[in-house]
């Protein structure tokens, strides 16, 4: 069994018409509500032992507000190929992981993070489920356990969605 964790990067800000999309800064909204995911994992072990993130400046961001608020930061590293990612693309670097590894977070952006959560979501918490294939809004997390041995065997419908958290559902301070 393997535990993986989809992150869509927090609420970004398209204030700034000179920046590229893969320069975009998190909004204050979303630098808000990453800390709020964040405390979520902590009390309820979500914690994955490697982070892979897309190279965007909000994912980035979204991670290092997350791990900062974590009390064992797990290893991360910037992954390229995460950036706008398809389906497929994420599938090829989950399957790549080491076996080693029971659990790893990716951390990008729609439509992938959707769709390969419902991909891979062939169970799961009801309402978890029907959150997660309704929207996947930014910031929300979904944790899916795959029933594999190994990463390599990740395919289509080979997991069950455990939990779906979203920042709108947790309370504000």
């Amino acid at each position: 069994m393997k535990r993986l964790y989809l992150l869509r990067h927090a609420k970004s800000d398209w204030n700034d018409p000179s920046l590229s999309d893969i320069e975009r800064p998190l909004s204050p909204r979303g630098v808000a509500a990453a800390p709020k995911v964040a405390e979520v994992m902590q009390a309820e072990g979500l914690l994955p032992e490697l982070v892979i993130c897309s190279p965007a400046q909000r994912t980035r961001e979204t991670w290092d507000l997350i791990g900062s608020c974590l009390d064992s930061e797990p290893p991360s590293r910037i992954d390229e190929r995460l950036y706008l990612a398809s389906p497929g693309e994420l599938i090829s670097v989950i399957q790549e992981q080491p076996d080693d590894l029971d659990s790893v977070m990716l951390i990008g952006h729609n439509p992938g993070m959707e769709a390969i959560t419902m991909g891979l979501s062939g169970s799961g918490e009801q309402p978890d489920l029907d959150r997660a294939l309704t929207k996947f809004p930014t910031g929300a997390l979904a944790v899916i356990d795959l029933d594999v041995e190994r990463w390599s065997d990740t395919s289509g419908a080979s997991g069950s969605l455990q939990r779906f958290i979203r920042p709108r559902d947790l309370s504000t301070p």
